[in-house]
């Protein structure tokens, strides 16, 4: 996947800012804090990908899931 400068798409993405697309997985806990042993459990709550949600657990946030 390219970086956005070498895309000169800059203004389209490359940072969390409104009005930008962006690529995320929501996790169920914070991966540099955890004790690393329970790294495992961890588990995917959602996943953005071009600014549209793709996938969203079931029951677990409170926005339309828009995954197809």
């Amino acid at each position: 996947m390219a970086a956005p400068k070498p895309e000169f798409k800059e203004r389209e993405k490359g940072s969390i800012t409104a009005g930008k697309l962006a690529d995320l997985a929501v996790l169920s806990q914070d991966l540099l804090s955890v004790n690393p042993a329970n790294i495992k459990g961890t588990e995917v709550e959602m996943t953005i990908v071009g600014g549209r949600i793709v996938y969203q657990k079931e029951g677990t946030w409170p926005f339309t899931n828009t995954a197809r």
